[in-house]
């Protein structure tokens, strides 16, 4: 059985919506955010204090795009994993990681300097610029988006699911309106997915539980 620690629509989502494209069983055990201030326990299963955490028999995983690799190409073979003999396995491996060194890390720091300091620690001029610095970053996933559905392949992958995370956060950040027509197009169809909304009731059944 795989467990998955989580917190709310944070990077740990992209973990738990995997686990529900492929259909495998988990426990998710869903902290409060940060838990290594409200939940320092934690700490001696992850001692970084972050999430998404990930343990699978003796593997322990705390990156949330190399987590979304490691369970399609563990538990495959599955069309959410680009193959080395297609095409499109460069571009896949570059989504999957763009997804969060580009366009998730910006985003971190956007939510740290408008919502998680003190209010005299807040830095409205670092979270104008890393907006922008986002914002700059996401036209790419525009010109992407011109001539096909999904990333890559022709066919919905783990880069969807780990780019469709960056642009869940952004919703959260209220950045939503900033979309251009063809990434909310896209989101549209990224947040219709049956497993998308089963990852969404799993984490908000285990909250009220």
């Amino acid at each position: 059985m795989i467990d998955l620690y989580h917190c709310a629509d944070a990077r740990s989502f992209r973990a738990l919506w995997a686990l529900e494209e492929l259909g495998l069983a988990y426990r998710l055990h869903v902290l409060p955010f940060p838990p290594r201030v409200h939940r320092p326990q934690f700490l001696q299963d992850n001692p970084l204090g972050t999430i998404p955490l990930l343990v699978d028999g003796e593997v322990r995983m705390t990156e949330s795009a190399a987590i979304t690799h490691y369970l399609a190409t563990r538990y495959g073979p599955s069309d959410l994993a680009v193959g080395v003999e297609e095409a499109d396995y460069g571009l896949w491996l570059d989504w999957l990681h763009r997804s969060e060194a580009t366009l998730t890390f910006p985003q971190t720091i956007i939510l740290r300097y408008t919502r998680l300091e003190p209010e005299e620690r807040r830095l409205a001029q670092a979270a104008m610029d890393y907006t922008q610095w986002f914002l700059s970053r996401l036209r790419h996933l525009t010109r992407a988006l011109t001539d096909r559905h999904w990333l890559c392949a022709d066919r919905f992958t783990m880069a969807d699911l780990c780019v469709g995370y960056a642009l869940l956060l952004a919703l959260d950040l209220g950045l939503g309106p900033k979309f251009s027509p063809e990434i909310a197009g896209y989101w549209e169809r990224l947040a219709s997915r049956p497993a998308f909304l089963a990852a969404k009731r799993a984490q908000s059944e285990n909250e009220r539980a």
